[in-house]
């Protein structure tokens, strides 16, 4: 059966058109002339049955039909871009994977590694993209996720990555302005603002008194955080697996013990046994447990 889709012609006359409010400024754009563009529309129109244009003497405007088909039309064109464009810059020989990660888990952990993983796998290019929340991964366009355990994974299959497990962090010049030997309730909390209770579990959790958890700067990123604590703003509980680095460099220190009652799992998640994805995901998938195990040893 033959679909009813408007020619691309039309619809990018009519997406130029209803994004500039004119016809003469759309021909401009698409390099056309007015009367070739008001002839597609016009085309467009028939098609569709409706008017998505009112004429009002030389001027034009959307009809109402045509302000909610023009939001339809561009997005369909912006996706339809996006992965054209996206697929001549595959490389002609070898191969491509998408993963999904959270923010700072990708800039922290997972991005300062792949350069092993180009070494092994130079033929394979990796592309990573945030996702803050879990979400569906059938038909997402991604190839595999690096998350926290989470029900929504239900129906994949997870692996076992890393634990992360949140540790009292701060400036050591945050220590050296207050008085000598100040206690954590003594100093300024962050927090991560999609973790609130985070504080009070720890203190709960650790047995360290704290007057008010709650009180403090809020922040979306763990990575936010870190940088907040490497500014001197406060203390930040953050995963130890991403502060490595500062902790050896001196540049932050823990002097107060980890929080375990606050950490969470992250795990790979794929839509089929390793065994059965193909190629490029199982070299990933299978170097991502190595470094995990790596890193934890």
């Amino acid at each position: 059966m033959r679909r009813k889709i408007p020619s691309n012609s039309a619809l990018l006359a009519f997406e130029a058109a209803a994004r500039h409010g004119s016809f003469a400024r759309a021909a401009e754009e698409l390099a056309r002339t007015e009367g070739a563009v008001s002839r597609q529309i016009g085309r467009l129109e028939a098609f569709l049955g409706v008017a998505l244009f009112e004429r009002i003497g030389n001027r034009v405007r959307l009809a109402p039909n045509g302000t909610r088909y023009a939001v339809q039309v561009r997005e369909i064109l912006d996706r339809l871009e996006r992965d054209s464009l996206y697929l001549m810059g595959q490389p002609i020989e070898g191969a491509s994977i998408d993963i999904a990660a959270s923010p700072t888990f990708a800039t922290r952990w997972l991005i300062p590694r792949l350069k092993r993983f180009q070494h092994a796998h130079p033929n394979i290019t990796v592309h990573i993209a945030e996702r803050m929340e879990p979400f569906l991964l059938a038909g997402s366009g991604f190839d595999a996720a690096i998350h926290f355990e989470h029900p929504a994974w239900a129906g994949m299959h997870l692996h076992h990555l890393l634990e992360e497990i949140l540790v009292p962090v701060c400036s050591p010049a945050l220590l050296s302005d207050a008085r000598a030997n100040p206690s954590l309730d003594e100093l300024p909390l962050l927090h991560r603002r999609q973790n609130p209770d985070a504080w009070q579990i720890y203190a709960q959790a650790s047995g360290i008194a704290l007057t008010n958890p709650a009180v403090g700067a809020r922040y979306d990123l763990h990575s936010m955080l870190i940088a907040a604590a490497l500014a001197g703003l406060g203390v930040a509980l953050v995963p130890r697996l991403y502060i490595g680095a500062e902790l050896e460099q001196g540049r932050l220190v823990a002097p107060w013990p980890d929080g375990k009652a606050v950490a969470k799992k992250f795990c790979l998640v794929l839509p089929e046994p390793i065994e059965l994805c193909d190629g490029p995901v199982q070299a990933f998938a299978k170097w991502m447990l190595e470094e995990a195990r790596g890193s934890e040893r």
